[in-house]
């Protein structure tokens, strides 16, 4: 009778294991877009689109930065959901017209949206569209990455990055590029152009 029971329950057991594995692999993309969610489409869309950026990388780099929550701030002052610096902001709503600018308005995230955007955009000019390096700049300020790309022991080519000095932009960079990849595949371009 025990040699009946414990058979049984290895069978039993074995079911639940097989169970599991098949729904986990039946729902790993939901899985994943629970790891990667997606908010604010229509603002992604409407300024990445505005701005040239693909939207995709706009979803990794807020995930990276504050995990789609508005209210973040840094230590370094930087807020919303794009973490957008203090000096950065005020730049931006000069060069758009933002009108009654203040630091607070960097936490309303259509604002925050197109600021990144914006902001995205300019070093895309500035770095010829190099995704990585943009990032970095994102990151570790475009007079950093300007001087490590014309320095021989960061970069071998002047256009790409060996080496990045910082360790936090090295680190930012590989979750911004990983995220980027993920997004492309769990989510399409109709998540923030529905009528497209």
């Amino acid at each position: 009778m025990t040699i009946i029971s414990f058979r049984y329950k290895r069978v039993l057991l074995f079911l639940l294991i097989a169970l599991i594995i098949l729904l986990a692999i039946y729902n790993i993309k939901w899985i994943f877009k629970f790891l990667y969610p997606l908010n604010y489409e229509e603002y992604i869309g409407k300024y990445s689109k505005e701005y040239g950026i693909d939207p995709f990388l706009v979803a990794a780099i807020i995930r990276v930065e504050s995990k789609y929550y508005k209210e973040a701030k840094s230590y370094k002052g930087a807020k919303g959901l794009m973490q957008i610096s203090p000096i950065t902001g005020k730049w931006a709503a000069k060069e758009l017209g933002i009108k009654n600018y203040n630091e607070d308005i960097l936490y309303n995230p259509e604002i925050n949206i197109k600021i990144g955007c914006w902001y995205l955009s300019k070093l895309m000019d500035q770095f010829d569209n190099n995704i990585s390096v943009v990032v970095a700049a994102y990151n570790g300020g475009s007079g950093n990455v300007t001087k490590w790309l014309s320095n021989k022991k960061y970069s071998s080519d002047g256009i790409n990055l060996d080496y990045i000095p910082f360790k936090e932009t090295e680190q930012y960079v590989d979750k911004v590029l990983n995220s980027y990849k993920i997004y492309k595949k769990l989510y399409d371009y109709k998540h923030f152009y529905p009528e497209e």
